[in-house]
């Protein structure tokens, strides 16, 4: 027996370092894993290739990240996982994953609209997680603290009674989502009885100081309500594009509506942004954003156009992109909303490769009363 004891007690050991010590290992996710696992706190995943020179690199890097955060955060708190994405293509597609590696966080089974950009290094990824694990609402001690917010960046303020209660949990959950974009305080008990004198509420503090702030009207125990009030505030409708943000931008997936002027035509701005607040509808499905001109004057050059024909309206669709006829158009009636409307339809993209309708120009050349036969 004495023989047999010190390999069975050997593997008894690595069995039980083992087990003690799989959280901080990287967990493999595919579509029979991928729910539970979502299910924690943070989630953290590297989609890669095996046939990716870059994926292979990133592997061990990406472990000993695993490693050194399992020191600091239960496995409750954050998980590591990593999806082959030629086994799964059905998850990288959902996650709209096109290129390898790609670092992605998930807060509550919700991805995170920015990948990780960071070092790849182990202890780069490390600090990165801990940043996000920390708390990004700002607790006051007195309401003077709020008054004297600086408008420099939107902020979002919110007045409780508990931080037990289920009003701000919510508020809580939807900072963690939104913290890049907005600034989040709270004040609660007696502190922030002032301000609740018909109970919780959440307030939006846009930029500038002449702006005026805006009252949450909903209920705060409505999580998807709260978030989507907080994103329409803290996501601007228009957003200027550069080539810092471009790629993130082109990460969310949707078709770009640029206006292209100089930065110091605030009048070109001023009527797009008028007529884009019409459209507000299309916001899911398309995204509003102004360029300057000189930065972007190697795009426009594909356009057949240069910094003297702006401003211009065009579309990017990621396969072509469309020119708007005539900006001077933009504030005739619906002709915006319209030229969107085309290129959801596919009329620009079929006019794009076979000319105008013929069949169209001849509806447009009839005189009023006409009808087709």
């Amino acid at each position: 027996m004495k023989h047999f004891g010190c390999p069975v007690l050997y593997l008894v050991f690595i069995l039980l370092l083992h087990a003690f010590g799989s959280h901080a290992d990287v967990t493999q996710i595919s579509a029979s894993n991928l729910d539970g696992v979502l299910k924690t706190k943070l989630v953290f995943v590297n989609f890669y290739a095996d046939w990716c020179r870059f994926s292979r690199m990133l592997e061990p890097i990406f472990k000993d990240a695993a490693a050194l955060v399992s020191k600091e955060f239960a496995s409750t708190e954050v998980i590591f996982g990593r999806v082959d994405c030629d086994a799964e293509q059905p998850i990288a597609q959902k996650f709209s994953v096109n290129k390898y590696p790609t670092m992605k966080l998930f807060r509550n089974g919700i991805m995170t609209k920015r990948e990780y950009r960071g070092q790849r290094t182990g202890e780069a990824i490390a600090s990165f997680i801990r940043e996000q694990l920390k708390d990004p609402v700002k607790e006051v001690k007195n309401l003077d603290e709020i008054y004297e917010i600086k408008r420099d960046k939107r902020t979002i303020v919110g007045y409780f009674d508990t931080k037990e209660s289920p009003q701000y949990q919510n508020f809580d959950a939807v900072s963690k989502l939104l913290k890049d974009d907005c600034d989040f305080y709270a004040a609660f008990g007696e502190i922030s009885k002032p301000e609740r004198t018909s109970g919780d509420n959440v307030i939006f503090k846009p930029i500038g100081e002449n702006n005026a702030e805006m009252v949450y009207l909903g209920s705060l125990a409505n999580k998807d309500l709260l978030q989507a009030w907080t994103q329409d505030k803290c996501v601007p409708l228009v957003r200027e594009i550069t080539f810092q943000n471009g790629e993130e931008l082109t990460e969310e997936g949707l078709p770009f509506l640029i206006l292209f002027h100089s930065k110091e035509d605030t009048e070109s701005l001023e009527a797009y942004s008028k007529e884009v607040s019409r459209l507000i509808s299309f916001k899911t499905a398309v995204n509003f954003l102004v360029a300057d001109c000189e930065t972007f004057s190697h795009p426009l050059h594909h356009l057949g156009k240069s910094v003297k024909d702006c401003p211009l309206l065009a579309i990017d669709s990621f396969r072509h992109m469309y020119m708007f006829p005539d900006f001077a158009q933009i504030g005739e009636p619906n002709k915006l909303k319209q030229f969107l409307l085309d290129l959801q339809s596919g009329k620009l993209h079929r006019e794009f490769h076979h000319g105008p309708d013929p069949n169209e120009n001849k509806i447009e050349s009839k005189t009023p009363g006409q009808v087709s036969t």
